[in-house]
């Protein structure tokens, strides 16, 4: 049987206001577990480039149940994948009692890097 891995989803929650009334954030990281990373297709690739300006590193397969917000937010992956990497785009799901298997959303992610909007 597949079972994928175990992920960090960073959540930000607003914590207030700093001195020119722009948001500050706490930033903590949750554990997904049984996600699988996959490697994007040709198609992927092309169309978040085309549409966002980003390269799509991996495809992630979320499992069904799954309630977070995986909009513009940041995922830690371990080995052999390490790294943080940010979301791109809206996550694709379908209706989950059609889909057989565990997993019944896909998204995109890109190498994160610090500083980068």
């Amino acid at each position: 049987m597949i079972r994928g891995i175990t992920i960090q989803l960073v959540n930000r929650v607003e914590t207030g206001k700093d001195w020119a009334n722009r948001p500050v954030y706490r930033e903590t990281a949750e554990a997904i577990d049984n996600v699988l990373v996959g490697e994007p297709s040709t198609e992927d690739i092309t169309d978040a480039l085309n549409l966002y300006g980003k390269q799509v590193s991996y495809i992630l397969a979320i499992p069904k149940g799954d309630t977070h917000n995986w909009t513009d937010t940041k995922v830690i992956l371990p080995e052999p994948f390490a790294g943080t990497y940010q979301t791109i785009g809206f996550p694709t799901a379908g209706i989950e009692e059609n889909i057989p298997g565990p997993w019944n959303k896909k998204v995109k992610v890109e190498r994160y890097v610090e500083g980068k909007d």
